[in-house]
């Protein structure tokens, strides 16, 4: 199923059921999960009342992983966003984290389109494409896993080890993402 230009239409049935409005079928939380990783934007509403329940629905998905042990928020960065309800920072929240995924969905454009590009001066050097494919496949973690690249000064304190190792992570990816930017130069 690939992107197009409206939202797929969900509807929510009394019984709690979803229905796919363009296969006719009924789904599940994981398949309307499986349409957002195939980059599909979906739209969940309530056939009685009309109101969206998007935003209900991939909360409870991403709480589903979370309990399943697919831990990608740090429990310091849950936290943030449980205090951010009862702040003044709530305002900010959002557009914090819509520009850190944007910056995170171009970043990741850009190092794939180097990864590939063959004017690359690293495609001859031996075990290029052994790398190659470890990056494609760490970034494509990273896309799944949703951690945004920030910039340092950018970032919320984070106290607990989870935090350091994820920061490093970012640290150590972004000196690649540089060295290769210098290659292609």
């Amino acid at each position: 199923m690939g992107k197009t230009d409206s939202p797929l239409l969900i509807k929510r049935y009394a019984s709690r059921r979803l229905y796919n409005t363009e296969t006719s079928d009924y789904v599940t939380l994981e398949d309307i999960a499986g349409f957002i990783r195939q980059g599909r934007e979906v739209q969940i509403i309530d056939l009685k009342t009309g109101d969206d329940l998007t935003r209900q629905y991939l909360l409870q998905i991403i709480a589903e992983h979370e309990s399943r042990g697919e831990n990608v928020l740090p429990i310091g960065v849950l936290t943030d966003l449980v205090r951010s309800y009862a702040t003044q920072a709530q305002s900010v929240v959002p557009d914090f984290l819509a520009m850190s995924f944007e910056l995170l969905r171009d970043g990741q454009t850009k190092a794939m389109e180097q990864m590939t590009n063959a004017a690359n001066p690293l495609a001859s050097m031996p075990g290029f494409e052994a790398m190659q494919a470890q990056q494609q496949a760490f970034l494509k973690a990273m896309i799944g896993g949703l951690m945004p690249q920030e910039q340092e000064a950018e970032k919320p304190a984070q106290s607990n080890a989870e935090g350091s190792d994820l920061d490093e992570i970012k640290k150590q990816l972004a000196e690649l993402q540089a060295k290769l930017s210098e290659f292609g130069k």
